[in-house]
């Protein structure tokens, strides 16, 4: 008998954003190398850039299932004003319909929903289908989240006038040094009723509903912050770094999850430099910069007087071509020291003997990344869980320098001399620990193997619910 043919069948649903792809993409392979069906749920144009820059269909086999929602979901506004409100109005009269449908109609054992679309357990709810969350985000993020409506009660939110460096008590975990500055950026707004906040309040709330959380971490990492959200959601699954874990079950793998055309060409310029002499740079697949912002972090980059190779998206620039005219000194100090493109396979990047450092938004995956492969980093974080982030990194973890609300030439030349030189052995020394640690915790015996192990027979232990008629 096909052994397929008796496997659990799981529908995973991610957010549509690259980072949530990304992660939950490698979980549902992680799954089906344990022969389990997959439905991954995406997007029309999530689905069309998986199956332009991906190999995404041979790579899984004949068990796997690319299904794209139906028309009219797309993070093209996220970033306007009511850009969240409108993604997640197009969510739930567009895609828990469908969801709905697909898994009354399908022998669907559970869904992995990510962990803020609790249209999905509305949707499983009614015909008793188990579901559980992942969180694509660190487990100190999702409780800062957690803790918001604590803050409000205390009077900590919304922040006061001149209060961003000002020490918040109510995040259990995390009073001696969580700091205005450092909570989620929907956090800002002096209006609690703002779509951000309400919207990301509520989903965060709704995860004790769940039959499980599953986080990408690891608890050498993060055990405090995960003991504490054990005290709301008892079933919690750290299963990180999961790309570290397919690395691991399958060496020789080079996949990539991204939306966009990657450019290998780094990867031979980054042959020929000394070893962990090059910074590298990436704002992740959302953000973007101001004019202004591009320059100051182009002269930081260039007077530094280091080695860097940067990410620069086609549309980095708010409201602007990147190609408008550039200041002749940054030409000639990026074609001394520099190498710039559109896009890379960031892990191979990471991974490279030549890097030396990394200077990130703070988003959770390229820090998971970083830290697998022991590379110290420099934060300047944007939005949502990249705040909390950097603040872990730079005075928790101690792995790196923070930078947020700061975008001066001088303050970043001065952090890439820091990083690559000053303190180069400081940081090596605390990232290659925590390296070491990351992937102990995903080889046979570890912490995120066992988790991944037990999520895996926790399914196959599930019964689908009768089909409705």
């Amino acid at each position: 008998m096909d052994p397929l043919a008796l496997a659990p069948h799981v529908a995973i649903f991610p957010f549509p954003a690259q980072g949530h792809v990304n992660s939950m993409l490698k979980l549902a392979q992680l799954l089906s190398l344990s022969n389990f069906h997959i439905t991954f749920l995406v997007t029309v144009d999530t689905h069309e850039r998986l199956l332009k820059n991906t190999d995404v269909l041979s790579r899984f086999g004949s068990g796997f299932q690319l299904q794209a929602l139906p028309h009219g979901i797309s993070m093209d506004n996220v970033n306007t004003r009511d850009g969240i409100s409108m993604l997640y109005h197009s969510l739930s009269v567009i895609a828990k319909p469908f969801l709905k449908e697909f898994i009354v109609n399908s022998p669907v054992t559970c869904i992995i929903a990510d962990g803020i679309l609790s249209m999905a357990d509305d949707a499983a709810e009614e015909i008793n289908l188990p579901i559980i969350y992942f969180r694509t985000i660190s487990a100190c993020s999702f409780w800062s989240y957690f803790c918001i409506p604590e803050l409000i009660q205390a009077g900590e939110l919304p922040l006061k006038e001149n209060a961003m460096d000002f020490t918040l008590t109510k995040v259990k975990g995390m009073e001696d040094f969580l700091r205005g500055r450092d909570l989620p950026s929907f956090c800002r707004s002096r209006d609690l009723t703002s779509p951000d906040m309400r919207i990301l309040m509520f989903e965060t709330q709704q995860t004790p509903r769940a039959r499980g959380l599953i986080l990408n971490t690891f608890e050498d990492l993060e055990g405090p912050i995960l003991s504490q959200i054990r005290t709301v959601c008892p079933n919690v699954y750290t299963i990180g770094a999961v790309h570290a874990h397919l690395k691991t079950r399958l060496p020789k793998s080079t996949s990539s999850n991204s939306l966009w055309q990657e450019d290998e060409s780094c990867m031979s310029w980054l042959d020929t430099q000394p070893p962990k002499s090059v910074i590298y740079v990436s704002f992740g697949s959302i953000a973007g910069l101001t004019r202004e912002e591009l320059l100051e972090f182009w002269y930081g980059m260039v007077n530094s007087e280091q080695k860097f190779l940067w990410v620069m998206k086609p549309d980095l620039i708010i409201g602007q071509e990147r190609k408008d005219e550039i200041p002749a000194e940054l030409e000639q100090g990026t074609k001394a020291r520099g190498y710039m493109t559109d896009w890379v396979p960031q892990e191979k990047v990471l991974a490279h003997t030549a890097i030396g450092g990394f200077l990130t938004h703070s988003g959770w995956n390229s820090t998971l990344e970083s830290i697998v492969e022991g590379v110290p980093m420099i934060c300047w974080p944007r939005f949502a869980d990249q705040q909390v982030n950097s603040r872990f990194v730079g005075e928790v973890w101690k792995m790196g320098l923070e930078i947020k609300d700061t975008c001066d030439r001088d303050i970043i030349a001065k952090s890439i001399r820091d990083l690559m030189e000053k303190r180069k052995g400081e940081f090596s020394q605390r990232m290659e620990h925590m390296a070491s640690l990351a992937k102990r915790a995903v080889n046979e015996g570890g912490s995120s193997y066992i988790n991944l192990n037990r999520l895996i027979q926790d399914i196959r232990s599930m019964t689908p619910p009768l089909k409705q008629t």
